[in-house]
Formats: C-alpha cells, sequence, structure tokens
C-alpha cells in the first residue's frame, strides 16, 4: 500500500518514501533481488537474509530516526521497492552526518540515486544545519565513487583496512561536501 502523504517524486515513475519495519517482507523481497550487486558494499544486506532480519534492520533504522540519528528511505520505481538512500550516520550536534545509497539492477541508469541523494543533503544542510555530509565507500565500488563525484563531493582521503569482507580488509574512501560548498 502507497503512502502518498509521505512521497517525494523522483521523476514520472520513481519516488522517495520512509522505508519503515512493516514493510519488512517487501524489503526482503527486494534485497534478495539486489543482494547479488549490494551484498559486497552495504553490510546489512548480508545480515538481511529472512523477515526477522530484515524487521531488524528497519527497526534499527526506526530507533535511530527516533533518537534523531540514521534514518532510511526507499525508491519505489512503478510500485516496486528498487534501492534506496539513507543516513548512516547523523550527528546534529556535530554537524556531521553520512549518506550511503543502493539500487537494484532494475533501477540502475535513471539517475534515482542521483535525484534522492541530492533530496538528503539538501535536507541535512538547509533544514537541519548540517556542516559537513559524507560518503564512505569501497575504491572498488566504482559506481559509489562515481555518484560521489556526481554530488559534488571531494575525496578526503583512504581509511585503510578499515573493513572485513569475505576474509579480507578492505580499504574506504572518504569523500564529503560542505554546506558552503553545496550548490544544492
Amino acid at each position: 500500500m502507497e503512502d502518498p502523504v509521505f512521497a517525494l517524486p523522483l521523476d514520472d515513475s520513481a519516488e522517495l518514501r520512509p522505508l519503515e519495519p512493516w514493510q519488512a517482507q517487501e524489503f526482503l523481497d527486494h534485497i534478495d533481488r539486489a543482494r547479488p550487486t549490494v551484498d559486497p558494499w552495504i553490510p546489512w544486506a548480508t545480515r538481511s537474509t529472512d523477515l526477522a532480519s530484515a524487521i531488524n534492520v528497519l527497526q534499527g533504522y526506526a530507533d535511530g530516526q527516533a533518537k534523531d540519528g540514521a534514518r532510511i528511505y526507499g525508491i519505489w520505481l512503478e510500485g516496486v521497492l528498487v534501492g534506496g538512500v539513507m543516513f548512516t550516520q547523523f550527528d546534529a550536534a556535530l554537524g556531521v552526518c553520512e549518506i550511503g545509497c543502493w539500487l537494484e539492477a532494475a533501477g540502475e541508469g535513471r539517475g534515482l540515486v542521483h535525484r534522492a541523494s541530492r533530496i538528503l543533503i539538501d535536507w541535512a544542510f538547509r533544514e537541519r544545519g548540517m556542516s559537513r555530509v559524507e560518503w564512505r565507500t569501497s575504491p572498488a565500488n566504482k559506481r559509489s565513487v562515481e555518484a560521489a563525484r556526481r554530488l559534488g563531493m571531494r575525496r578526503d582521503g583512504v581509511l585503510r583496512s578499515q573493513f572485513p569482507y569475505g576474509g579480507v580488509r578492505h580499504d574506504t574512501e572518504v569523500w564529503s561536501v560542505l554546506a558552503d560548498e553545496w550548490t544544492g
């Protein structure tokens, strides 16, 4: 069931909406489709393997939002969840947040992540007074690196051997845009 009260259009057939625990089955079905392309990059994709774990992921974001922290939003294309954007970290007191994204193949090539990310970044700066928005990604995730670049972010540096995945430690690139650089 759609909730048009809380939907923002991304184009004629796509919209951005909050992604909540009651949508866990839809989220799980989507992650099962997206897993081959997002699993290496999105930690909770690996953990979202059944309904209970999908509820747990979405409840974690709902709890984060209730504490003015992490938030998650889905991207629906023609009524089907195909990806999303999120504040993985949100520290209003510090004025710094981190956004992330994911997308299954069915949503690629339409600019949906770009438009959705711009909405989150604009909100963080204009409504919440953030000073800095970060984007963290593996250097091997070329699509994510290009997304950060298209958003006007600058590469700050690399956190070497920062996270384990598949029995190997991986680097993390840190990208950012500052409030006075953001053109919205």
